[in-house]
């Protein structure tokens, strides 16, 4: 069985803190690169952070760096998104998917990846 499952989200204030997590099948996870993506309405989906899950490597996206962090847990086959100082843009649903091997090629492109969770709702709002 295949699937990727992710948690974590919710209402939350601007300036608070949410930390996501995206539990994956071992044929899902295990020497897989783990990106979350965020998709706001209207707009296209977007990377926001992936880590391959064999050695640790990982990467943010540019713009999010300081506010964001990825780490996981490969005991638990968990990757978990670190979300703080949020801001009312960072609203949205938020999905983790996977694909197999250490490339780093293209990993902000959603076509690349196999596999998707259903995604976790990030409301940013006073």
């Amino acid at each position: 069985e295949v699937y990727l499952v992710e948690s974590g989200g919710g209402l939350v204030q601007p300036g608070g803190s949410l930390r996501l997590s995206c539990v994956g099948s071992e044929a899902a996870y295990r020497m897989h690169w783990i990106t979350w993506f965020r998709q706001a309405p209207g707009s296209e989906r977007q990377g926001v952070a992936g880590m391959f899950t064999g050695n640790g490597n990982s990467a943010i996206a540019d713009p999010l760096k300081g506010r964001f962090a990825i780490s996981r847990d490969n005991a638990k086959n968990t990757v978990y998104l670190q979300m703080n100082s949020l801001k009312p843009d960072d609203t949205g649903m938020y999905y983790c998917a996977s694909r197999a091997g250490d490339e780093w090629r293209d990993l902000c492109k959603a076509t690349t990846y196999e596999n998707w969770g259903q995604g976790t709702q990030v409301t940013v709002s006073s």
